[in-house]
This record gives structure tokens, sequence and C-alpha cells, in this order.
């Protein structure tokens, strides 16, 4: 097989281009199953060709690649941060082509190499689980997220999480690929190539009926409790940070009050709603908590559920925590919290503060690495660093009722695995608390919204969606999204979520998948480590 080099660009620009078709909210995900065919003829042509080329001639190839398929999809970053946005799409499409340049030298390195195509079903899934899980965590791309608008194709997630998604897509274009390659070069019989494509067709298909009916004959588990959902639509860049506390909790309220009566049992409000400073230490200052506790008075059987900015305050000689910060007047230490604020009618506060933060906005990544840089800014009276988060996945009851809740803000509800730490810790209803109107109304808080929708189907759990901008909606157990407020529009909506005490197979699990996928790509790049080594031993004689 020769290629030229405007072959191997036009490969690179269908590979990105059908990846990003194939995405949420607006893509159709039946391209997933042949986007990565145009990646496996470039790097089969640069295994075949690696006398001619050297082990990373095919990075750049694959670079082009991930690169359209990163900022087709994701450019809507730039709305919120210019720097951050470059440096997502070029990071995310850098690792990416390293991952695949590392399977395509395994292949290189390996006796008979070209037997070990299949070894991709592992790599990339390790890919994807680490991304879950470092410190530069972007799992937005990850393969099995591209379904999320299609939620009657994988109601099996709830076995396997988002990474069974990968590994079904793929092996269908693994399969695909080599089925195309057999007939370009004529090396096997009509018969096998028969065989071969009825394969092909059962692998996509069977999950597919599996799901059609999983789908149709699921109901949602478990008691009723009654919720209300605001959706305030405060503009975060213009307006949310500047009017005071008591209009945004009057506006927020007031949207509710028509629906409050004695079957709703919880008022969700949206991430980052409270805006006063409020202090850990002495809460009940605060105007905002005054305000909600005279509301909760009025409403006994309530429970409320506000994002809001909190603080910790360490007193003389207290353990300070890693993502401590100085006072300006270097008086003492703190500590900021994106927090989800819990209040009813009893004593205490309760709060749970967002602990999968986002890379360079919320959390400095790799600590240990900038920690010194972080104590010179601090010594000078600065406030880099990262947020606060809590030290446990922590679930609420209900005063009266008892129902088990947990709440998710913003970020953390792509995270099929952290998620289930809530539900084993016995939730039996998911809250997520998000502000996604710093995007603009762009493809980013529509493909948030879906992915909520897989948490749906991976914990069987009903999950209230509070968006300060929108989309606000309720989701029951099969992914289904529900009474949705349309973005940028003020309301509130009122539905009755089932509360579920089962645990599926994969909040039992997590993403088994992903880490069987990482003990082999270790494995095989010890191998080629190994390999290495003895070639340069042997060349020394």
């Amino acid at each position: 097989m020769q290629l030229k080099k405007w072959h191997l660009a036009l490969l690179a620009l269908l590979a990105g281009s059908l990846l990003a078709l194939s995405w949420p909210s607006r893509g159709f995900p039946g391209f997933l199953f042949v986007a990565w065919v145009p990646l496996f003829f470039m790097e089969q042509y640069f295994l075949d060709c690696k006398d001619k080329n050297s082990s990373w001639s095919l990075f750049g190839w694959a670079f082009l690649a991930f690169l359209i398929w990163n900022t087709l999809t994701t450019w809507w970053i730039w709305n919120s941060t210019k720097i951050g946005s470059i440096a997502a799409v070029l990071l995310n499409s850098f690792f990416m082509a390293v991952v695949f340049d590392l399977y395509h030298i395994t292949r290189r390195k390996l006796w008979q190499g070209q037997q070990f195509g299949w070894l991709i079903l592992f790599y990339w899934p390790a890919w994807e689980y680490l991304h879950l899980n470092w410190d530069f965590s972007w799992p937005w791309l990850s393969l099995g997220n591209g379904f999320a608008s299609y939620i009657k194709w994988i109601q099996w997630y709830e076995y396997t999480g988002i990474l069974g998604g990968t590994f079904w897509v793929l092996v269908s274009n693994l399969l695909i690929f080599i089925l195309l390659k057999n007939i370009f070069t004529h090396t096997i019989s009509p018969f096998r190539i028969s065989i071969l494509g009825i394969a092909i067709i059962l692998w996509i298909s069977v999950p597919l009926l599996i799901s059609f009916h999983k789908y149709n004959t699921f109901t949602d588990q478990g008691p009723a409790t009654g919720v209300v959902i605001v959706q305030p639509n405060l503009d975060p860049w213009n307006e949310q940070f500047e009017i005071p506390v008591e209009e945004v909790f009057r506006r927020s309220i007031d949207l509710a009050i028509p629906f409050l009566d004695s079957s709703v049992d919880f008022l969700v409000a949206p991430e980052s709603l409270l805006q006063e400073n409020i202090w850990q230490n002495h809460p009940w200052n605060a105007k905002s908590i005054q305000l909600l506790r005279y509301f909760v008075a009025q409403h006994p059987d309530l429970t409320v559920l506000m994002g809001a900015s909190t603080f910790k305050m360490y007193e003389p000689g207290e353990k300070l925590s890693p993502t401590v910060r100085k006072f300006t007047d270097g008086s003492g230490y703190y500590d900021a919290y994106n927090t989800a604020l819990v209040i009813d009618t009893g004593r205490e506060l309760g709060y749970y503060h967002k602990s999968k933060l986002v890379p360079g906005p919320e959390k400095l990544p790799f600590p240990r690495l900038t920690r010194p840089i972080q104590e010179v800014v601090l010594n000078f009276g600065g406030t880099t660093g990262s947020l606060g988060i809590s030290s446990e996945r922590t679930v609420f009851t209900h005063r009266r009722t008892g129902a088990r809740f947990n709440a998710a803000i913003c970020y953390e509800s792509v995270y099929g695995e952290f998620m289930t730490g809530f539900i084993r810790n016995g939730s039996q209803l998911i809250f997520v608390m998000t502000n996604d109107g710093w995007w603009g109304n762009t493809e980013g808080h529509r493909q948030h919204l879906t992915f909520s929708s897989l948490r749906a189907i991976e914990t069987r759990r009903c999950i209230g969606r509070a968006a300060n901008t929108g989309i606000s909606c309720f989701i029951n157990q099969k992914g289904d999204i529900l009474q949705s407020i349309p973005y940028w529009t003020k309301g509130a909506i009122k539905d009755q979520l089932h509360l579920n005490d089962n645990l599926t197979f994969y909040v039992k699990y997590g993403d088994y998948i992903g880490r069987i996928s990482a003990l082999v790509t270790i494995l095989f790049l010890f191998l080629v480590f190994c390999y290495n080594l003895m070639k340069r031993g042997k060349s020394k004689f």
C-alpha cells in the first residue's frame, strides 16, 4: 500500500471530520463505527514502510486528525477562556496522538507485529481511563460519550460504563478495517470476507437489540419524591456576581414558590448561585444563610440545595490542607470551596465541596511540582492555588422522608466511576448543579446536559439538573431528558423522581475495562522497553 502525503492528509481530515460529525448533541454516532478506519489505514502504511520511516512518523498525521476532532467539538471553550481553549485543544490532541503512536511503535517492535493490531482495544481504553483520573483530566471526548444523545442504543452501560462504548467502537472499526484491507488486497476468499461481514453486523447490531429491549421494558425503580428545580438565568459575565445577594436569592425563590406544596420535598438551585462569602466557621452570620433559614422555617418539610462560595478559616496550630491559601494581610490561612449547600430546619448546614476540579481555573495540576510556585505567590499575598475539595463522596438524608441524595457540581457529572462513589455510599437520587452560561449558546452546554443521561443509565438513578442559564431538567433512570427549560430562559419545573436502592454492575465494579486495559498496556510497553534494552546491548558487541 503506497500513500502520498496528500493521501495521508485526506485520511487525517476524514477521520477527524467523522469523529466530529458523530459527536453530541447534533451528531450521528453511527459515524463512530467507521471514524477510526482512516487512522488504521495510516498506521498500517507506516507499519508496512517502517524501514523508510521513523517510529514517530505517524505522530504528525495522527495529531492532525485529533486536532480536527478536538477543534470542531470543543471550540466553544473559547467563549470562557481563550488561552484555556487553545491549551485544551492542543494538549488533548497531543496526548491522543502520543497514545496512538505508542500503539504503532509497539507493533513495530514486537515480533510479527502485524498480528498485534488488536492492541488498540487496550491502549485506547487505558488512555481514556488515565484521562479520567490524572491531573490533566479532560474526558469530554471519551469515545463512549459519543452515544450520549442516543440513549436507546446504550442501555447496557449499566454493566460497562462509557468505556464499554469505547470498546464497542474500537472493535467495530478494527473489524471494518480488516475487511476493507482484505478486499483491497484480495488476500482472503470471498467466503471469509462474507463471514467477516456477518461478524461486523452482529457485533454492532446485537448490543443495539439488547439495548432497545432493555429500554422498552425498563421502568423507574423505587418510591417517588417531589422535586422543584429553579433556573434563575443570571448572566455570569455581567450580572450574577454583581447584584446583591438578597436579589439573587429572591429571584430564585420567587420562581419556586408557585410550585411548592405538600408533595415537594426538595428545592434545587444551580451552582455558585450565592456569591456572598460564607465562612463555614460562622455560617449564620451570612445574610444569604439567614434568608435561607427563614425560608425553610416557613416550609419545614423542605430541603433546599443551593450552590455557594464558601470558605474555611484555619485556627492557629490546625493542620493545613494541600490547597490552603494565605490571607493577603498575612494573618492566617483559609480554604476556598465551590460548594453545594444543603439546608433544612436542622441545626447544622450540609456541605459538599466540588471534588473533580477543572484543570487550570480550579486546580493547579501536579501540586507537588507546582507547590513552590504557589508558595512564592502566597508569600507575596496572592491567592493562587486550587479550590478545596471534600474528602469523601458525601450523601445527605432528607429529615422527614429519609431519602438519601447527593449533589454533583458541574464538571463532576462527566465522571462515571467518580459518581458511583456516591451511589455506593447510599445515594438514591442525584442532583446536578451547574452553571453553563460561560460558554454561551453553543454545543458546550448541550453536550454537558447529555452526559448526565449517561450517569443515569450507569447508576439507574433519577437526576434533577439545575443549571443557572440552562438547560435544567429531570432525567429518568433510562436517561430520558424530561421537562427541560430552554437555554437562557428563566423558569422552574416540578416532578416526582424515584429513589432507587439497587446497585448496577457498573456501580459495584466501576471502570474495570479501564483497569484491565491499563494492565495489558503496561505489560506490552514493558516488553517494548525490554526489547529496546536488548537491542542496545547487542549493538555494543
